[in-house]
Parts: structure tokens; sequence; C-alpha cells
């Protein structure tokens, strides 16, 4: 099947695989770093909940929204590869920082360094490969191609957590981080060496001609990023805040200008140009919503995982518990409290609190974050009861993080069967438009948030520990609606585009991409307001389905636009 791909493709499918190693294994661990307690043996940050929400989204959505000014550099000035190395070099340097201890400083500036390297590295790399595809006798072949291309960024997003979660239990955050700046730089040398051994990817790297009536690269910038900073820094510091915290309002703000930007060059557009840019800022308007519910997996959906999924490996939690009931009967603690298991049984004593059932049982204190069960870690039980520990042994939990291989462990196994599938259409004549691929996504994805509804329900909205097989089971539904949408809307910016603008306008689609992290962010940030879980994950369902309604709306339009300017589609 590769040998009829261009030969470029697995030089970009490994530089990417390695920059969503590091990438991925650095989000993987992120909200758990800054939730982590100050006073633990490897210290985090001790935020709550909700600011490691707000920290993450913001990130998150500035994270996607440079890949526009980088495709807009990429476009006039630098060309493709050198954006790459950029890019790549900053990201690394970005990671590493983020290995720096007790400095809140070198926190920010590290995730700056991310934020801006990846505005270069990401959208440049998804440019270069839909140039190499350009020629007749590949061009059928681009939709599977960028199948493949994704699965190489979830093979690296798949093994980068279980490398994560060993180094930060074994010697620290810091090495975990470190970890993900030394797979960027291996990303960038095999960049290096792919460019060198084949020319095919350096002839695709042009930097586009200039159009009459095009806007000079220094004026686009004047005209654009200091309305949109000063926008910013209006919303951040605007009496009170408007959108739930002074990020939001800042991250809103600044966005407003870009969006006009992105306007302005539909209406500037020449004729034949406007149709195709209308129909790719229709489609970056609805995913908005997608991105919205499907990257709470480094935020919600860690939370879930953390404190209401059932990680236990050793013997089971409910015995453990029992066990410290009973020794605990004659413990002496100011407070008095009714001890109830995971699963509602009285040990028919009262006996006093500790920290340990502050954390397990259903009646816990107002000061739990979440106010659900979270779960002790090795070094906090023995601290708590040492006796106890040597006694019955460890409590052996496996890590949060690995949950965030889940997806792309789905990905790796899908896309294969998702290509085959849409092979096989295709033969009959029968295979969805691009467009419709997206469509569908956004419906399956949909239907995979009730999964976490049922969830939810099933373990009493929280009172007792869920099966681990929910969180396979959403993942496994809404990786098919992924692998439908996400990489079909690269490949359709790709087809689309007009060639003088296309990397812009694959940064138009990870502007989209960041405006939904950010909503992310707020939506995670409501987690703890939400009582039953079970509503949270309906929202979710709900807001996503109404996006396949609007999406389902617009694909007539969108398929005769497509029709004219790709080919003939279903």
């Amino acid at each position: 099947m590769l040998k009829a791909h261009p030969k470029g493709l697995m030089i970009l499918f490994f530089t990417e695989m390695w920059e969503r190693f590091g990438y991925y294994l650095m989000l993987g661990i992120f909200t758990l770093y800054m939730i982590a307690p100050e006073t633990a043996k490897f210290a985090g940050k001790g935020m709550s909940n909700m600011e490691a929400a707000d920290i993450y989204g913001t990130f998150l959505a500035l994270v996607y929204l440079t890949p526009f000014i980088g495709g807009l550099l990429a476009d006039r000035v630098l060309g493709y590869r050198k954006s790459i190395y950029i890019g790549g070099v900053l990201m690394a340097a970005g990671y590493i920082g983020l290995s720096i201890p007790n400095s809140m400083l070198a926190f920010y500036l590290s995730l700056l360094l991310i934020i801006l390297g990846n505005g270069l590295f990401k959208p440049n790399v998804s440019v270069l490969l839909g140039k190499l595809y350009e020629k007749p006798e590949y061009e059928h072949l681009k939709d599977s191609g960028y199948n493949i291309f994704y699965m190489g960024i979830n093979f690296g997003a798949f093994v980068c957590n279980f490398v994560a979660a060993w180094l930060r239990l074994t010697y620290g955050w810091g090495w975990a981080f470190s970890a993900a700046g030394i797979g960027m730089l291996i990303g960038v040398v095999w960049f290096a060496f792919g460019t060198f051994k084949f020319p095919e990817i350096k002839e695709a790297d042009k930097i586009s001609p200039k159009r009459e009536g095009d806007q000079p690269i220094g004026r686009m910038f004047s005209v654009l990023l200091i309305p949109a900073f000063t926008a910013a820094i209006i919303g951040w510091f605007i009496p009170g805040n408007i959108f739930g915290s002074d990020s939001n309002d800042a991250f809103i703000f600044f966005t407003i200008p870009v969006l006009i930007f992105f306007f302005n060059t539909w209406r500037s557009a020449a004729k034949e140009e406007k149709a195709p840019i209308a129909a790719l800022l229709s489609i970056f308007g609805v995913v908005i919503i997608f991105w919205a519910v499907f990257h709470q997996n480094g935020s919600a959906l860690t939370y879930w995982a953390k404190n209401n999924t059932n990680r236990e490996l050793g013997p089971k939690m409910e015995k453990v518990i029992n066990r410290i009931a009973k020794a605990e009967e004659a413990s002496t603690v100011p407070r008095e409290q009714k001890i109830v298991g995971l699963h509602g049984e009285n040990h028919g004593s009262e006996i006093k609190s500790s920290y340990y059932f502050d954390n397990y049982t259903k009646e816990l204190p107002a000061g739990n974050l979440d106010g659900k069960p979270d779960d002790i870690t090795d070094e906090e039980w023995a601290q708590i009861k040492p006796e106890l520990a040597a006694k019955y042994g460890k409590v052996n939990l496996w890590p949060t993080e690995l949950q965030a291989s889940i997806n792309p462990f789905f990905v790796i196994v899908l896309t294969p069967l998702v290509v085959a599938f849409f092979s096989f259409l295709g033969r009959r004549k029968k295979e969805p438009s691009t467009p419709g691929k997206i469509a569908w996504g956004m419906f399956i994805s949909a239907i995979s948030w009730l999964i976490m509804v049922a969830a939810a329900i099933a373990s009493g909205n929280g009172l007792d520990k869920a099966s681990v097989a929910w969180l396979f089971g959403v993942y496994g539904v809404i990786t098919i609606g992924e692998l439908c949408l996400s990489p079909m809307g690269l490949s359709l910016v790709s087809k689309l585009a007009p060639k003088r603008i296309a990397a812009l306008m694959m940064g138009g689609w990870f502007l989209s991409t960041a405006i939904g992290n950010k909503l992310s962010g707020v939506l995670s940030g409501m987690w703890d307001l939400f009582d039953k879980k079970s509503n949270y994950f309906l929202t979710n369902a709900i807001l996503t389905f109404a996006a396949f309604l609007l999406i389902v709306s617009l694909l007539p339009w969108l398929k005769r636009v497509y029709n004219e300017h790709v080919g003939v589609g279903k």
C-alpha cells in the first residue's frame, strides 16, 4: 500500500510521530503536574482543578492559535522546511524548560516557547505533506495519505504516556518533561535526514508567489497582530470578567481581529477563490464544537480517570478499605465519622476520621476538590499508616496518564480498518466526499459521549469507582469519529485552499482547533459544579449533536463546492 505513495510520506510520518511523542508526553502529565501537591516527594504546582483547567485550556488554545501566524510566515517568508526546523527547536527548549523546578517564571516561559514553536511546526508539516500529493499520480491517494500520517501522530501519542509514567514515578516530573524535549530533537534530526535523502521534500518547499492585491507581510502583521494583542490586553484588564476568567476574556478578545482578518481574506479573494475559502471557513466554525469536547481527554476525562475510575492493579480496593476500617476503630481523632465502603457496606461502628477516609468515603468533607473519592498514593499510604502498609502491602494503581494512551491506541488499530472501509466504498463508487466524512465524524462523536453518560449513571455519579472499560468504550467510539473528521479536515484544506495561501488556511483549521480547545478548558472548569457527572457528559453529547445537525444543513452546498473545485463526491 505504501509503495503507491510519495517516498516523503514516511519521512513526514516519523517527523510528526516524534513531535507528537514529545507534545502528548507533556500534555499527558500537564494537568497532573499542576494539581500535584507542592509538598509531595515530586512536587507539583498545587493548583485546584479549576485553576489547572483554565491554564490547560488557555495553553491548548494558544498552541493551536499560533499555527495561523506560522502558516502566514511560511507562505510568505520562511518556507515550510525552515519553519519546521525553527519550530522544532523552540518546542524542544520549552519541554526541557518545564523540567526546571520551583520556578513559575520558567514554567510560563517554557509554555510560551512550546506555543511559538508549535505555531511554526504544526501547520507546515501538514501542508508539506499535501504538496507531495499534488502530482497527478498521487492526487487520488491524498485522503489515505493523511490517514496514514495521522496514524504516525498517534503512534507517538500512544507510546509517550508509558515513558512519562515510568519517568515521573521513578525519577520525577523533570525527567519526563526532558524526555519530551529529546523526542522533539530526534524528530528534527530525522526530518533533516529525510530532506537530504529525498529531494522531493525540498522541491515541494516553495514560497507562494505574490498575487496582485496581496498585502505585504509587514502590513498584514501590523493590521492583524497589533489589533489582536491590543484586544487581548483589553480583555485581560477589563474590570471583572465576561467569560469566566481573565484568560478567557483575553483569548476571546484576541480572536476577534483574527476572525475579521479571515473574513477580509475571503472578501478580497478572486472570484474563483471565494467559494472554496467560504466552504473552509464554514467547516472551521462547525468543528470548533468537536475540539471543545474531544480535548477534554487531558482535563475532564483525566479527572474522571484519576478520581472516579477503578485503577487498582493489586487486591480489591474494597478489601483494603475494610482492613483499615477495622484497624482504625480504636483511633482517636477529633471528628467522628461513620465509614462506608466503596459499595455501600456499613462497617457497623463509629470510627474516627483520617486523611485516608477523607479521600475515600462517600461522606467527604467540603474541601475535596470535586466532591468524589480520590486515589491515595503509595507515599501517602505509607506516611499515614506505615504499620498497615508494611502488613498489607502497597495500593497498586496504574498511573492516571496511561488513560491518555487509549485514544491513540485505537487510532493505530482502527486507521487501517477505516482506510480499508473507505477504499472498499470507493471501489463501488459509494465513498462519501471529504465533507461527508466530516459530518459522519461529528455524528459518531456525539454518540460516544452517551457512553460516559451511562458510565456515570452505572457508577452512581461517582459514588462508586467505575470500570476502566467505560474509558475504553468512549475512546473506541470517539476515535472512529475522529478518524472521519480530523485527518479529513487536513485533507480538505489541502484540496480546497488556494495554493498561494495554503499554509494560512491550514492555520485557519488550527485556529478553529484553538477556539475549541479554549472552550474545552471552559467546560472542564465546570467539572466541579456538576454533582451529577452524567449531566456533564450529556451536555457534551448535546453540543456535538447540535454541531452535527449544522454541518448536515450545510452539506449540499459543501458538496457542490467540493465537486466544482476538487472532483465528484457523494
